[in-house]
């Protein structure tokens, strides 16, 4: 993989094919999609032993569809989100429920389909054993920090309302314990955008809260927050490394509990971010004061990120007639 990233102001094709012609055939704002980029992010993965797409980086079913085909599991945060995956084809074994609530159509739609909980307050784990004991559960684990790119995507610590806080692991066993639950696995995910630093700190949170659970835990994750360039210059994180810290972090943990354990890694915009395109018309162009605005025909409801995160996204023009040199 490259270690860095270059990204042109120019651009006549998405994956070999004309933006005029997509654009003349599809209208604009359009949402184009290089299938190629998606697989070769999934082939980054295989040295985990699941890839989990986390599919509220994009649900498109299209997409789902192609990932289920490439034999990557997927991750749902709401009732919606387990719909789109059944519909993309995904067996109910194939789906997992993260998420810090049950609403009342995600309790229904996982007690009906069966499908895996991934349970993110301690709440949970008595609203589903109640109304379905017996069941294997994975617990998403708070470890007490965070990191991630933006505030906005930093999902560990007290200011996050992510996963069950580590000191509280006890309390969710005994829950689990009256319901006929077991924990089989846990979770961790402290937020978008990984360092080696933070994440050699996760790794030893995750073996901690696997010896207090137990022998009855036999899969780890990982989580996502795979970092993905946006500017010129800027790197892939070194996936070998990454794979190296969790793996070693994975052979402690199975040597401690005395048999095998399983690896599962869940990324969502590692995997997409850079297949898709949100291809628009210029339909005007404008000064204000020192300023040049050029309006287009999408806004913030076709691409959200900038208004939420901050977040960059690099540009390019595709002329429309463009000249032969």
């Amino acid at each position: 993989m490259s270690v860095t990233t270059q990204f042109s102001q120019l651009r006549q094709d998405i994956a070999g094919h004309s933006l005029v012609e997509l654009a003349d055939r599809f209208g604009t704002p359009s949402y184009i999609y290089d299938l190629s980029k998606i697989l070769q992010r999934v082939a980054d993965l295989q040295a985990f032993d699941t890839i989990r797409y986390a599919q509220k980086a994009c649900s498109n079913i299209a997409i789902l569809d192609r990932l289920r085909r490439a034999d990557v599991l997927v991750d749902a945060v709401s009732a919606g989100e387990i719909g789109r995956a059944l519909r993309a084809g995904y067996q109910p074994s194939q789906i997992i429920y993260t998420a810090d609530v049950f609403d009342r159509d995600a309790l229904e739609l996982v007690i009906q389909k069966n499908v895996p909980v991934n349970v993110g307050s301690p709440d949970m784990i008595d609203q589903l054993g109640q109304r379905a004991p017996g069941r294997n559960i994975t617990l998403r684990i708070n470890p007490g920090f965070g990191h991630g790119h933006s505030q906005k995507t930093n999902t560990g610590g007290p200011q996050s309302k992510h996963g069950i806080w580590y000191q509280q692991i006890d309390d969710c066993l005994l829950r689990a314990d009256r319901h006929g639950l077991v924990v089989t696995g846990l979770h961790i995910h402290i937020g978008s955008g990984t360092d080696f630093e933070h994440l050699s700190q996760v790794c030893g949170a995750m073996e901690q809260a696997c010896l207090r659970v137990g022998r009855t835990v036999t899969s780890i994750s990982t989580g996502g927050g795979l970092p993905v360039p946006y500017r010129e210059g800027q790197s892939y994180i070194d996936l070998d490394q990454y794979y190296q810290l969790w793996n070693a972090a994975r052979d402690r943990i199975a040597e401690q509990l005395g048999h095998s354990i399983h690896l599962e890694i869940e990324p969502g915009r590692y995997l997409v971010a850079e297949s898709g395109y949100l291809v628009t018309e210029i339909c005007a162009i404008k000064t204000m004061g020192e300023n040049l605005y050029y309006m287009v025909d999408a806004d913030f409801s076709d691409m959200a990120r900038p208004i939420l995160y901050g977040a960059y996204h690099p540009i390019s023009i595709c002329q429309r007639n463009p000249p032969d040199s």
